[in-house]
Formats: C-alpha cells, sequence, structure tokens
C-alpha cells in the first residue's frame, strides 16, 4: 500500500469529526445549544487541549454564521412582511379599514400583547386614541393624550421614536393620572411608539406594548418605523380618497339638485307660457283659474280685494283667511295654513286680489313657485281687466258728467240724447235713480273712486268724479239704505272711514242735478253733525233735512216723528198730540200744562206716559223734543190750524 492510500485510508482525528459535525448543525439549522452540546462532549472525550481549542474556535465561529443567517432569514421575513403590508394597505379604500389593518400588522410583526394607534387633534391641539388591537380596557381605548404627554404625547410632539422597557418605573416622560389609569388598566409595561410621517407633518403615533417588561431592539424600532412609514402614506391616500367621494357625493347631489331645478324652471316656464296665452288671447279669470287647476292638480278660487268671488274651480266656496293674505302680501310667497295655500295677487305693492288652492296638502319647490307665478298671470290678468275697466268708467263718467250739468248747464243739452247714450251702456233712465256723493281722507280718494266704479258697476249705474268727491248714480229708490250701505262696505275696502250723502229717487235725466246738489248738501251736513263716516239721506237727517231739501217731504217728516201718536188718537179718540202742544208750549212744566189743558196734573202724566210708550223712552231728549216740537208745528200748519 503506498503512502498516499495509507494518507487517505486513515481516520480522521477528533478535531475534524467535530468540524464536521458544526458543518452538518448548521445545515440542518440545529438551535444553539447543539452546538454547546457538541463542544460539550469534545471536551468530555479526552480530546487533547489543541483538538478543544481548535474546536471552541470552530464553535464560535459556527454560532456567529448561525446568527447571520438567523438575522438575515428575520430581515427577509419582516421585509417580506412589509412588501406584503404595503400590498394590503394599497387595495384598502376605507380609513377605518387601513387604520385597522396597521395596527393588526404592527401586532403581528412585533409580537406584542397590544398595538394601537392614535392620530393628531389640529383643533385640539392633542392626540386621541383611534384603533386599538388586542386591548381589553375601555378607559384605555378612550384616552387622549396632550402634546409631550406619556410616552405617545412626547412622540407626537418631538416626531422621534421612543421606547420604554416598563413604563410603569420610566420617568423619562410626563406622567398624568389619566393616562397613567388607562395604562395601568389595561396592564401594559413594555411599550414602543413611532411618529406615523407624512413629510414634516406628523399625523399621529403607532405603538406596540407589552404586558410585561419588553426591552425592544434598534431592529424591532426600525421594523415598526417602516410599518408607520407605510400607514401614514396608506392613511393619507385613504383620506385623499375619502375627501374625493365626497366631493364627488356634493357634486353629485348639486348636478341632481341643478336638474331638478332647471327641469322646475322649465316646467314653471312653460306653465307661464300657457296661462300667458290664455291671458293674452282674452281668457276670462275662469278659463284662467281652470288651467291653474289642472297644472297644480287641485282646486283654485280667486278673489277680488273685498273677497269677492271672481273665479273658483274644482273647490268649495273658500275664502282666504286675511292672517294668511297679509302674511302672503308682506312674504311675497304662497303661505299655507288649515290645508289651504294663499297667495296675493300684487300689481307692484298694490293689492289687486287674492287666489287659494285647496286639495293639496303639500307643494314641493317647484309646485310651490308655480303657483306664485300663477299669481302673476293672474294679476296680469286682472291688470288687463281694470284697464278695460279704466276705460269703460271714463266713459261711463263722461256721460255722468253730462247728466250732473243739467239742462241750466247748456242751451244745447239734450235729455234724449243722453237717454240714449245712457241706454248704449246698460243704464235706463226710466227707472227711479239715486244719487250718492263720497267722501274720505284726501290720500285715499283715488282708491274709493276706484272702488266705488267697482261697486257700481254691477248694478247698471254709473260712476265718476265732481270737485275732488266720487258721485255714484244708482238704480235705487231707497237713497238712504243705498248711503249707509256704501259707507259701510266702502270704509271696509279701504280701510279708513267713508261718508255718503244721497238723494232721490229720481227719474229722467233732468232731475239729476238737483239730486245731486241735495245729495252735497246732506254731505255736507253729515259732517257738520259730526257724523263722518255715516251715511244718509235728506229724510235721515230730520229737521235739518227739512231745512236743506228743496223737495222736503213735509208729510212724511211729521209721520216719521208722530206717526205712532197720531194714530193712537185717531183709533182711540185720546188727546196725545193736544196735550204735546200743551206740554211744550208751557214750557214743558206739567203744572202749566194742566192748567191750559183743564185736567189732572195725574191726567198729564198718564198721558205722557203713553207718549213715551209709542216713541220711545228716550223721546224727551232735547234732540228729540225739538224734532217733536217741529213736527207738531208742522202738522198743524198742515192743518191749516193755529189753536190746539
Amino acid at each position: 500500500m503506498t503512502a498516499d492510500r495509507r494518507a487517505a485510508a486513515r481516520t480522521p482525528s477528533t478535531a475534524e469529526t467535530a468540524a464536521r459535525r458544526m458543518l452538518d448543525l448548521l445545515a440542518a439549522d440545529a438551535p444553539a445549544q447543539e452546538f454547546a452540546a457538541q463542544l460539550a462532549r469534545s471536551r468530555a472525550g479526552g480530546t487533547t487541549p489543541a483538538d478543544v481549542e481548535w474546536i471552541e474556535e470552530t464553535t464560535e465561529v459556527a454560532l456567529s454564521v448561525r446568527r447571520a443567517l438567523d438575522q438575515h432569514r428575520r430581515r427577509e421575513t419582516e421585509l417580506v412582511a412589509l412588501f406584503d403590508t404595503a400590498g394590503d394597505l394599497a387595495g384598502l379604500r376605507d380609513l377605518d379599514a387601513v387604520l385597522r389593518a396597521i395596527v393588526r400588522r404592527a401586532r403581528t410583526l412585533l409580537g406584542s400583547d397590544v398595538a394601537y394607534l392614535t392620530l393628531n387633534d389640529p383643533v385640539a391641539h392633542d392626540t386621541f386614541m383611534r384603533v386599538t388591537e388586542g386591548s381589553v380596557s375601555a378607559a384605555f381605548q378612550q384616552l387622549r393624550l396632550g402634546m409631550g404627554e406619556g410616552l405617545g404625547g412626547l412622540v407626537a410632539q418631538t416626531a422621534r421614536p421612543y421606547a420604554s422597557t416598563d413604563y410603569r418605573t420610566d420617568r423619562r416622560y410626563r406622567h398624568t393620572g389619566t393616562i397613567d389609569d388607562g395604562v395601568a388598566e389595561e396592564g401594559l409595561r413594555g411599550i414602543l411608539g413611532v411618529p406615523l410621517r407624512l413629510g414634516e407633518e406628523i399625523i399621529g403615533v403607532l405603538f406596540a406594548a407589552d404586558r410585561t417588561p419588553r426591552e425592544f431592539t434598534p431592529d424591532a424600532i426600525a421594523l415598526l418605523g417602516s410599518l408607520a412609514d407605510h400607514a401614514a402614506v396608506a392613511i393619507d391616500s385613504a383620506r385623499r380618497l375619502e375627501e374625493t367621494r365626497t366631493a364627488l357625493a356634493r357634486l353629485e347631489a348639486a348636478n341632481a339638485t341643478a336638474r331638478a331645478h332647471s327641469e322646475a324652471l322649465h316646467q314653471a316656464s312653460d306653465a307661464h307660457d300657457r296661462l300667458s296665452k290664455l291671458v293674452l288671447r282674452g281668457a276670462g279669470t275662469d278659463e284662467v283659474a281652470a288651467e291653474i287647476a289642472a297644472l297644480l292638480g287641485g282646486g283654485v278660487a280667486v278673489h277680488d280685494t273685498d273677497g269677492t268671488e271672481l273665479a273658483r274651480v274644482g273647490t268649495e266656496p273658500v275664502t282666504p283667511s286675511t292672517v294668511s293674505l297679509d302674511a302672503a302680501h308682506s312674504e311675497g310667497r304662497a303661505v299655507h295654513a288649515h290645508g289651504v295655500w294663499t297667495c296675493a295677487v300684487l300689481a307692484g305693492a298694490e293689492p289687486l286680489g287674492s287666489i287659494v288652492l285647496t286639495g293639496r296638502a303639500d307643494l314641493s319647490e317647484a309646485d310651490r313657485r308655480l303657483f306664485e307665478r300663477a299669481a302673476l298671470v293672474t294679476a296680469m290678468l286682472l291688470l288687463i281687466r281694470r284697464s278695460v275697466a279704466e276705460t269703460e268708467d271714463r266713459v261711463r263718467g263722461e256721460l255722468l258728467d253730462d247728466l250732473l250739468a243739467g239742462p241750466s248747464s247748456s242751451a244745447h243739452w239734450d235729455g234724449r240724447s243722453l237717454t240714449l247714450r245712457a241706454r248704449r251702456l246698460g243704464v235706463d233712465l226710466t227707472r227711479p235713480h239715486a244719487v250718492a256723493v263720497l267722501d274720505s281722507e284726501s290720500a285715499l280718494r283715488p282708491r274709493l273712486a276706484a272702488e266705488a266704479a267697482r261697486v257700481v258697476r254691477g248694478p247698471g249705474g254709473l260712476a265718476g268724479t265732481r270737485h275732488g268727491r266720487s258721485v255714484l248714480l244708482v238704480p235705487c229708490d231707497r237713497p238712504g239704505a243705498l248711503a249707509r250701505e256704501l259707507a259701510a262696505d266702502l270704509a271696509r275696502v279701504v280701510g279708513a272711514p267713508v261718508t255718503v250723502g244721497a238723494a232721490g229717487p229720481g227719474t229722467g235725466p233732468e232731475h239729476l242735478a238737483a239730486l245731486h246738489a241735495e245729495a252735497l248738501r246732506c254731505l255736507s251736513a253729515l259732517h257738520a253733525l259730526d257724523r263722518t263716516g255715516d251715511g244718509a239721506d235728506i229724510a235721515d237727517l230730520g229737521f235739518i233735512g227739512v231745512l236743506l231739501g228743496d223737495r222736503a217731504d213735509v208729510g212724511a217728516y211729521v209721520e216719521r216723528v208722530l206717526g205712532p201718536v197720531l194714530a193712537y188718537d185717531s183709533e182711540r179718540g185720546t188727546e196725545l198730540v193736544r196735550t204735546l202742544h200743551a206740554y211744550y208750549d208751557q214750557g214743558a212744566s206739567l203744572s202749566r200744562a194742566k192748567d191750559a189743558l183743564h185736567v189732572h196734573v195725574n191726567t198729564v202724566v198718564q198721558r205722557l206716559d203713553r207718549v213715551a210708550q209709542l216713541l220711545g223712552p228716550d223721546w224727551n231728549t232735547p234732540a228729540n223734543a225739538l224734532e217733536i216740537h217741529l213736527a207738531l208745528r208742522l202738522h198743524h200748519l198742515s192743518l191749516g190750524t193755529t189753536g190746539h
């Protein structure tokens, strides 16, 4: 056998065997204690000191290689985990989901008992707990940390990572009762916090914590910091995405609103055109009201300024309330009350009437605008009607002027021609007519003239203005009642007292000038008697009327004042009238009256009591006594007697 063969066949030395064993352990990724056990066996097996020393050096090298391999594998694992985390975070779109994923991955990567994340509040200038993983304490989950307070507050303030092996005993941080109580309730000891950084801005802090003391290695700090960097970007992306979604939602809502508004405008414009065409082709209020009712799907009623119904479609009679009408006038909008929508019909600030809508519990904004546009069109219709009426009133007023001028005004005055003109305007002068003169405050006279013309138009009368006062010619045989009715109704419409003097009735054009003069005297007497705001004719003024009237009916006056007493004497043969004469002639003295009558005073008293029953308990007041005394004189004059 050659020397080479002998060398190849020799038995390996103890040192060589130990070295090969170390390589096998490295290849098998054996734990560190296996390497120590191999060294111990070599020492116990009678190995020479030189070989033992060599084996010890070999073991140290093997352990160093093993640690390097472990570190590389750990770094590889961490890098893979960070890569997976970045991918997971990139796929998330909801901010809450992003935050939960960050905290969950932090707890997994660092193998900690608890992980949590706080976000900075720029308004409150603190940082608050946002998400936790592994936490069991409600107080801990609701903590807020002021800047610089506790470990987390210090990280948020300084933008640097901080770690504490045992937070309870660590005095490097500013402890507060609230923070310490929350940490103690959660049972945390070792805590690591790293900042969530976006450029120069710190948006929060990411934590990993154990319930036992823990020394966080630089690798752990670096790992949590890397995760925090990924998390900050993901949070920013999620925030921006959420802001974009919110902006898109708002934009979509704005677009929907704009589309709805555009559609409403189109519908309103189309409805306005339809209503305007109706008005322009001469349709009446009935047709316009019917169109409005069809457009809005309800019942419609149109009223004049005094509440007179001009048109009604699809509803029972309904009168707009004063409160609703005032509110609609002042606000310039439709008002809803008690199931009825009310809109004022205005020409500028001047009221022309009202329009009400029934059968619609509510109105969309578009329908409400449509209803208000309908009120504008109604105003246009009423203005056109008023313009036509004013033109007609002007013609009728000119006729009234000619009638009231009378035959004495001109040698060419022709009653027959005036009668024909009146007939063409629907006025029949062969019927009994009364003349009324109206008066009010100077500022209200134009309004009064317009309202008076409107009132008289229905009965087939005439209206005009003479010497600043409204004058009416009305088919009527009771001028006093007409005057009182006009005074009451027109005062309610114009909102101020209206005084009316009337005269008549008269038939034919030749008597109207005299009636007008008598009505003027009656009006002047009402003012002089402090009866402004009242209405009357000459007969209503008592003895004043007798004095003022050109056509005073003495018999009617006596009958009105003494009628019950005259009738009583006639039926029973009594002497009540004679007793009244004696009573007044003797200065209202009972004793002198009984002497003049040659009766007992009790008889005079009994007769006057009967007079009181017939004429009323106030028969002997100064005003009534004057009327009775004058009537007694006229009665005797009419009989042609001078005695009692």
